[in-house]
């Protein structure tokens, strides 16, 4: 018998499931709808864990933040649903946020209040004024001409204009003061408290006559010889005298022996802005943690909403500096100063490079004043026609004496605000303190039910 070879029967193909048989006729490759699950590789493994990892921490931590801050806004509601008589205001507190140290963007401390403190005082219809510092010192200056016009109001030496008297909101000297005390000041970070008190300190302690401090600055640079008319070309502005440039720019008056009246109380709002590339981990730890500064935000702003306050705690002693100790550590400590070292241990984060900024601002100075002879020269000869302008000063004049006299006075006046400012708010100096405040001023504290505010945090 011959082998017969037994051919198999053809399989039939597997009849394709409904739902491929609907996705084959969308154009989608048979292989893409054949194609098995499998694990994903290590590569792909990793990815996907930190990636999820990541956008899980922020899902949870803006989820948290929503929550934290629905909580305190469900607390208030109510109180902007009680009815006001149409010319009467409501609750209005002030607040002031300083430059931080080194940072170019000076409302960084405003932006702060703006997300985190804002909307509990929103929803508690509580109206506000935000007076940010551009520079260092403005919060300083701004205090100290409030108080210097109240206490002009106060004595009679001024009045409210008429055209302010015949509108019906308008309201006396004695119910804005008032006003005053039930709304507030906002203090956000350190370098605010410390402009604050001293511009509270000055305002108080200095007279009540208005000083232009331009003709005052002007006064005072006469007294060098950089704009004189020079014997010969060599001897030129060697006869300025530094300490001329460096002259306070008013005396200091005796200190009045008055009783301060109350003050508006003081809502201290913690802030820390970070700065540099030694703290970008910090940076990163609190962008995935911005449910701590909500609440934060939320809890000081809860404490101005109830308006629980107390005095504020001052020891009897005090220093107007940090003096070192002897210690081996080399660092510097002073006593406790009560609420005066509020948010203390944020200056900690300045850049080390700012202990140097009087010296920084000096060789600018410096700078300028080299410079200066030469351009006072060419403007003179210019004005009086000892010689022809050159093509290119007849393309780009250079500056007159005139110009030349306005441009120092602004340098002037800037590198000395400059200067003070930071004299204010260096870790080196405490606050400002009078102790006559010690029975005007009063500070915002947690009110009574705080222990069960806000949802606490689930891992």
């Amino acid at each position: 018998m011959t082998n017969q070879t037994i051919e198999k029967p053809p399989s039939i193909p597997s009849r394709p499931s409904g739902i491929k048989t609907v996705l084959a006729y969308t154009g989608i490759p048979p292989s893409w709808l054949d194609k098995r699950p499998k694990l994903p590789s290590r590569n792909w493994l990793i990815f996907l864990s930190v990636t999820s990892s990541v956008v899980g921490l922020y899902i949870y931590d803006r989820r948290e933040c929503k929550n934290i801050r629905q909580s305190y806004i469900d607390r208030v509601k109510h109180l902007a649903e009680v009815p006001i008589d149409p010319f009467e205001a409501p609750r209005r507190v002030t607040v002031y946020g300083a430059k931080w140290p080194a940072d170019e963007d000076y409302d960084q401390s405003i932006k702060y209040f703006r997300k985190y403190v804002k909307p509990i005082l929103v929803a508690a219809a509580v109206d506000y004024e935000m007076i940010p510092g551009k520079r260092h010192g403005d919060i300083a200056k701004r205090v100290a001409e409030d108080v210097r016009i109240r206490r002009r109001l106060a004595v009679g030496l001024d009045q409210d204009h008429e055209a302010k008297k015949i509108l019906p909101t308008y309201k006396p000297l004695a119910e804005r003061e008032k006003r005053d005390l039930e709304g507030g000041v906002i203090i956000i970070g350190r370098p605010t408290l410390k402009e604050y008190m001293a511009g509270l300190r000055k305002g108080w302690m200095r007279g009540l006559e208005k000083i232009d401090a331009d003709e005052e600055l002007s006064r005072v640079l006469e007294n060098d010889t950089y704009f004189d008319e020079p014997d010969e070309p060599e001897d030129f502005g060697e006869d300025a005298s530094p300490d001329s440039r460096q002259a306070p720019l008013s005396p200091q008056s005796s200190p009045p022996t008055f009783r301060l009246p109350p003050l508006p109380p003081l809502l201290l709002v913690p802030f820390t802005n970070y700065i540099g590339i030694s703290q970008i981990p910090l940076m990163i730890w609190g962008f995935f943690n911005q449910r701590n500064k909500v609440r934060a935000g939320a809890e000081s702003a809860y404490r101005l909403v109830m308006s629980n306050t107390r005095p504020i705690e001052v020891p009897e002693t005090l220093t107007d500096t940090v003096s070192p100790t002897d210690d081996t550590s080399g660092e510097a400590h002073a006593p406790a100063q009560g609420d005066l070292d509020f948010n203390k241990e944020v200056e900690g984060y300045y850049k080390k490079s700012l202990d140097k900024f009087p010296e920084d601002v000096e060789k600018i100075r410096q700078k300028y004043y080299e410079a200066l002879p030469a351009k006072l020269a060419t403007a003179r000869e210019l004005a009086r026609g000892s010689r022809e302008p050159t093509k290119q000063e007849l393309e780009n004049p250079p500056p007159t004496e005139v110009e030349l006299r306005a441009e120092r006075l602004k340098k002037e006046r800037r590198w000395r605000d400059d200067v003070e400012g930071w004299d204010i708010i260096k870790p080196s100096s405490n606050v400002a303190w009078d102790e006559r405040f010690r029975s005007a001023l009063r500070v915002f504290v947690d009110h009574e039910d705080e222990s069960d505010a806000g949802p606490s945090e689930t891992s």
